[in-house]
């Protein structure tokens, strides 16, 4: 196949793959959106005790599970209210309101949840790596167990 159609077609896919990814996640309308912030403090508060009492951690385990929690909302909420009012999904239609795809503000939407994935990500790690570092080798190994069943883990 020559070298263009090559890249073309990679092109294409990977254009594809980005924009079914913005999509789908300007699609979840459903759970968090609809929740207040105490409604979502209470939620993370039952998913650390629940994590808690699967993984037998103690308090200070608890503290630095909770941490890390708020953590990872704090970056999904940076994600949502990257580039503006009006949330992702409004955003990413209006990508296709012309004749023809807005590409520099396709562009733009993907520059800015990146900076910000980029910018918030050492602090999610550091909570991450903390929360982790701090389990015991049985705990630990429940963790992986965990990430290898994936979102099933409550129902087991």
């Amino acid at each position: 196949m020559k070298h263009w159609i090559k890249r073309s077609l990679f092109g294409l896919f990977g254009g594809a793959l980005v924009i079914g990814s913005i999509a789908g996640c300007a699609g979840q309308r459903h759970g968090w959106s609809g929740m207040t912030e105490q409604d979502r403090a209470e939620f993370r508060t039952k998913v650390v005790d629940r994590v808690g009492s699967k993984l037998d951690l103690d308090t200070a385990q608890k503290q630095r599970l909770s941490v890390l929690a708020e953590k990872l909302q704090a970056q999904r909420t940076a994600m949502r209210d990257a580039g503006g009012a009006g949330g992702t999904r409004s955003q990413f239609t209006s990508l296709f309101a012309g004749a023809r795809l807005d590409q520099a503000g396709a562009s733009k939407l993907i520059d800015e949840k990146t900076a910000v994935l980029r910018n918030g990500s050492p602090e999610v790690i550091a909570a991450a790596a903390d929360f982790f570092d701090n389990l015991n080798p049985s705990q630990q190994v429940k963790v992986r167990e965990f990430m290898e069943r994936g979102r099933r883990w409550h129902r087991g």
